[in-house]
């Protein structure tokens, strides 16, 4: 009886997680593992029936039919093990379950810890993720608008590109605007040597980026992150260049809540870019690498050095190499310009301009849109039980475009919800006549 007592804790977590936008599938039984490794089963029980957007201790207790103090404590100890993270607004503490990427399976590996067995764990993360495929799909193909987004490499930037790059394209820019940095280990590279397959080219460890009230929340609670200023911010930057490590942050133009330096032996998105080419894991840059062929003397740099081997060398009819890039699946990060002595490489701007969401929230509801699970993210038992929360929902939806916001009021089947939408749209016929 208690094992299946266990196994219903268990089974209801995988639920609960799935209950966000981004899943994790279960298939296999290998995640069923991986929780077994990170929650006690009581954890599993508990956290199961928590909402998915952030709650204060007082809604968790009410939840668990506890006193608010106990349930503060066993919050904060959730915390302690990067299960939970907490913010403060306006002086209240509320806590939220991030989600499984970037999430509490990369928490898990952002420091060295004696608590739970990592090499083990990151058997697991290697089979869950690296041998099966069911969760690196759903992680970077179930919907349009993606987690995470390239950063392009400012140093290789042309004088006119720099002109027009925009703020939010920068990592620079949101080392600058952030209120708190963390730098913890990356998880990536940290769960391959475990696994038995360390870095081929022997990036850093320590170049894993977090701000806001995540990187506050991971450093005070546990230390997965130690804070930082913004001058180490910016030399974690430079030591990733070094080694033609990759930027990728959240897919938000205001407040990303990490920038991950990767390298294409170890990043799932980027391994999962080179599996599933032409397929693209992530959202590119605005740039694209244009090779100055009268420049180029096919030393072959470029190509070994792009993380997704997205450039080849083509023999001309004269025996002399050129570099060729596969437009159709670069990401844009300005490796290749930054590997090329003689500047034969220069980043163009895209002729079709990336859209980027706004914020997590404008994110959330796209891909709740685009995966047909909006009214999970609306309707869930605690989550929008305040105005705030649904008001945030609603703002974001009326943003989108005509078709999105007729597939949301699909979702939704909403009444409150089409009026609002056509309110909009009034107003915006008003505004152009």
């Amino acid at each position: 009886m208690g094992h299946l007592t266990s196994r219903n804790a268990y089974k209801n977590l995988e639920d609960r997680i799935n209950w966000f936008t981004q899943g994790a599938p279960a298939f296999s039984g290998t995640l069923y593992k991986i929780l077994q490794v990170l929650y006690t089963e009581k954890e599993a029980k508990w956290v199961s029936l928590l909402p998915v957007r952030p709650f204060t201790a007082k809604k968790a207790a009410k939840i668990w039919n506890t006193s608010e103090a106990k349930a503060e404590k066993f919050l904060t100890h959730l915390c302690e093990k990067a299960l939970l993270v907490d913010s403060y607004h306006n002086g209240v503490r509320k806590f939220v379950m991030p989600p499984p990427m970037a999430g509490f399976i990369e928490f898990a590996l952002m420091r060295t810890r004696g608590d739970i067995d990592q090499k083990y764990l990151s058997e697991l993360y290697y089979q869950y993720m690296n041998v099966e495929e069911d969760f690196v799909k759903e992680l970077f193909w179930a919907t349009e608008t993606k987690l995470g987004r390239v950063y392009v490499r400012e140093p290789v930037l042309t004088n006119e590109n720099t002109l027009h790059i925009l703020d939010y394209e920068r990592a620079t820019h949101i080392i600058e605007e952030a209120e708190y940095i963390g730098l913890g280990l990356c998880y990536c590279r940290h769960k391959m040597y475990h696994a038995g397959h360390p870095c081929e080219i022997g990036a850093p460890l320590d170049v894993c980026l977090t701000f806001g009230n995540v990187a506050r929340s991971l450093a005070e609670h546990g230390g997965y992150a130690r804070l930082i200023d913004k001058a180490e911010a910016k030399d974690a930057l430079e030591r990733s260049y070094a080694h033609n490590l990759v930027q990728i942050g959240e897919n938000v133009r205001e407040n990303p809540a990490f920038i991950c330096n990767c390298c294409g032996c170890c990043c799932e998105a980027l391994q999962a870019a080179r599996r599933f080419s032409p397929m693209q894991p992530v959202a590119t840059t605005n740039y694209i690498p244009e090779i100055k062929e009268e420049s180029c003397v096919g030393c072959e740099k470029c190509a070994k050095a792009c993380p997704i081997l997205a450039i080849s060398m083509k023999e001309e009819e004269n025996g002399k190499k050129k570099a060729v890039i596969d437009t159709d699946i670069c990401l844009g990060c300005g490796v290749c310009a930054a590997n090329c002595a003689k500047k034969a490489i220069e980043m163009k701007r895209r002729p079709i301009q990336v859209i980027t969401p706004v914020n997590s929230t404008h994110r959330f509801v796209l891909q709740a849109i685009e995966k047909g699970t909006l009214q999970n993210l609306v309707f869930d038992n605690q989550a929008f039980a305040n105005h705030r929360a649904m008001a945030a929902v609603f703002a974001a939806i009326l943003e989108l475009p005509p078709l999105k916001q007729a597939l949301a009021s699909k979702q939704f089947k909403s009444i409150y919800l089409d009026k609002l939408i056509s309110s909009q749209l009034n107003k915006n016929k008003k505004k152009k006549n």
